[in-house]
Order: structure tokens, then sequence, then C-alpha cells
């Protein structure tokens, strides 16, 4: 199995969500899916160098179809120098709807660089027509304080964990939030399927980790499998554990 097969991605709308890969998640499938979009509906920074092109443009649709180089990057606009805005959920639908790129890859929530995070009340911002959702979460956040230093929004991640601030995160934590509906599974449309990411999978003891994290989400949530990732390497996938 590679990349793309573990992780859905072949086709369709594919949403990441969570902490510690989204981004890096979305450019090393864009890499492997041959006419894939990048694109987000939350704030993304510039990625122009992990696609062919960058389209800015208020219009995608139109963009979509006059595409001649893949991967390729569309939003909306710029915002400051280093990061771009993201589309309303209603228009990425729209690009699915073209049915002109093999897969539409979607940011759609933030997590300001952490290692893990709970969605907060108005996230993640997911198309109606996602058919794939990526939950992530870094391995290395276990062993790791409960503090904003390393997680986004710890106070979400306490309310479904029962975790005190500064308290220590374990495996059973992370699976806790990746498997709950007010955290990994928050916002997931009926007809998608999840499939969590534990990334940062760095060494043999984070990949034993890794599948302590794998092992608490299955027993926790119906999804086919916890795929196992190191996405800065060129073979990102480390493991599937189903």
């Amino acid at each position: 199995m590679n990349l793309v097969e573990a992780l859905g991605a072949g086709t369709d709308t594919v949403c990441t969500v969570g902490a510690g890969g989204k981004k890096s998640t979305l450019y090393a499938l864009a890499a492997r899916i041959e006419r894939a979009v990048v694109t987000a509906t939350v704030r993304i920074p510039v990625f122009d160098r992990h696609v062919s092109e960058i389209v800015v443009t208020e219009n995608p649709s139109v963009a979509l179809q006059r595409a001649k180089a893949w991967p390729l990057g569309l939003v909306p606009r710029r915002d400051r120098d280093d990061r771009y805005e993201g589309y309303d959920t209603n228009t990425v639908a729209t690009l699915a709807e073209e049915n002109i790129a093999d897969a539409i890859l979607v940011k759609a929530d933030g997590a300001r660089m952490s290692e893990f995070k709970a969605p907060g009340d108005c996230e993640p911002q997911i198309p109606s027509t996602a058919r794939t959702i990526l939950p992530i979460a870094s391995a290395q956040i276990v062993g790791k304080a409960l503090t904003d230093e390393y997680v986004h929004r710890p106070e979400q991640v306490a309310a479904i964990t029962g975790l005190s601030e500064g308290d220590i995160i374990s495996a059973e934590d992370v699976a806790t939030v990746l498997a709950d509906e007010q955290g990994g599974l928050k916002g997931v449309p009926d007809d998608a399927t999840v499939i969590p990411v534990v990334n940062k999978v760095d060494d043999g003891a984070l990949e034993e980790v890794g599948r302590d994290i794998a092992a608490e989400v299955l027993h926790r949530a119906d999804v086919p499998h916890v795929a196992l990732t190191r996405m800065t390497d060129d073979e990102p996938l480390v493991a599937v554990v189903d």
C-alpha cells in the first residue's frame, strides 16, 4: 500500500484537520496524484514551492478549467507576506463538481504550528463534498505537557480528555481526541471516510508510540485503519495499523 492508497486520497475531496502535519500531508499527496488541487478553507502559509502553479483568484472554478500545470494551488487572496486566505466551504465544494482534478486537497483548520489540537467552536471548515477526512496528530506530543507551548486550544483538549493544564499527554489522550466527535471526528459528513494519521514517526521509539495511539483509536472509533507517517521523507508511509 502506498501513501495515496493508505490515506484514501486518490479521488474526490480530501480534508486535513488537527495538528502536526496537515500541510506536509497535503503537499506529499499532491506530489503523488496526477492532477491535484491544493487549497484551503482557512488561512494557509504561502506554499508556492509545493505546487507547479498557484492562482490567486476569487473564481477558482474558472482557474481550474484553464489549468495546464499540476499540482495546482488555488487561493482567493494573499494575507500579509507569509500566508494566503482560504475560500468558504461552498466555493471549495464547487471545485469537485467540475470533474477536472483527480483530487481536491484541503487544509480545513489551523493549529499555529502546534503538535496537537482539538477544534474550536467554528472549526473545522469542511466542504460538503469531502469524502475523506484525515485527523492528524504528531507522535512527538506524547510525553509533553498540556500547555499552549505544544498544543493549540489546550482547553479544548482538556475538555475531551479530562486532563488539566500542565498534565503530561499520553498516547491514550491523543487517541481520545482523534476518535472523539468533538475532536478528530467533528464536522465529518455522513458519507465521508475518516482515516486518522499519526505523523512525525521519526524513529523506532516513536513508531511504538504511534502504534499505541493507533490501537487506542481503533478501539474507540469506527475507522478502517490508522496511518503512521513521516511526511518529510521521500517514502512518507511508515505503517498502516488496522
